[in-house]
């Protein structure tokens, strides 16, 4: 993907679904083959399910009426039932389930999810979940993956979704990264920059520069302390008041679409204005 201007120069085009396609007779059903394995389902998606539908071409029906109806529909939640043996399998069911559907709100893509769901296993099968809350660790397993995958999202986005708020987020990540030993490592500011600069509406230009600015923080060793959403609204702010033709932008706008104080944006606003008198300084007169 092109930095400068979003164009997707390549994606994955290997198509990991069913063989759709019938050679010899298009009149056959061509539900051949299942769906791929997933770590999103306690069950991998192995188990089979008794659906409610007669079949997948429209000209063909097979009606069930009466006692045939009734016995299926007892077989089909006995059946679903059975799928779910004991206490571990219906907390991972729960979890998953959990997963999904913040995975789905944040737009997160599948592989996150699948990691989440497998990160979510490894907590369980550690014995992390006693004493804590199952929604608070599925919405830890989200955010342990957005920090390892590098996918800018806050534990207040994650905890506005996610039916645990925000301390029991906190008491599950922590309890993974401890007991995991998790490959995070500090956030970069820049992380958050394409996905502040489309919601303030700036550009690419102001994006760049505000690049610039992230990285003339992190050499001066400024960023340490400080929360990395607010540097990067606190840059894109200051970039954007560098030159007339750009779009203004207020402080209050930029704290807001990073969930920070109007003073977080200020000093940080103030630290590059020192760096870049500094810089003046130090530079050779002609």
């Amino acid at each position: 993907m092109c930095e400068d201007c979003g164009l997707v120069s390549g994606e994955d085009s290997i198509d990991r679904g069913p063989e759709w396609r019938s050679f010899e007779d298009e009149d056959t059903d061509r539900r051949r083959t299942g769906a791929p394995l997933t770590r999103s389902r306690h069950d991998r998606g192995l188990s089979t399910e008794i659906g409610y539908g007669s079949g997948s071409d429209s000209g063909y029906s097979s009606r069930l009426t009466g006692r045939k109806r009734r016995q299926i529909a007892r077989l089909r939640r006995e059946h679903n039932r059975a799928r779910i043996s004991s206490k571990v399998e219906r907390n991972q069911v729960y979890g998953f389930a959990e997963i999904r559907r913040i995975t789905a709100s944040l737009s997160l893509p599948e592989s996150a999810r699948e990691q989440a769901c497998a990160l979510f296993e490894s907590a369980q099968s550690e014995g992390l979940f006693q004493g804590r809350s199952l929604e608070g660790f599925a919405a830890a397993a989200i955010y342990a993956t957005c920090r390892t995958r590098s996918i800018a999202r806050t534990t207040d986005e994650i905890a506005e979704t996610a039916r645990a708020d925000g301390d029991e987020l906190s008491v599950a990540y922590d309890a993974l990264n401890r007991e995991l030993g998790l490959p995070t490592g500090p956030i970069d500011p820049a992380e958050y920059l394409p996905r502040y600069a489309s919601k303030l509406e700036v550009g690419t230009a102001v994006e760049q520069r505000a690049r610039d600015h992230v990285q003339t923080l992190l050499e001066s060793g400024r960023i340490g302390g400080r929360n990395p959403s607010g540097v990067a609204a606190a840059c894109l702010y200051k970039a954007a008041g560098e030159r007339e033709d750009w779009p203004t932008l207020t402080q209050a706008t930029a704290a807001e679409v990073a969930d920070v104080a109007p003073v977080t944006i200020r000093s940080t606003v103030v630290d590059l204005r020192e760096l870049g008198s500094a810089e003046l300084v130090s530079a050779p007169s002609d």
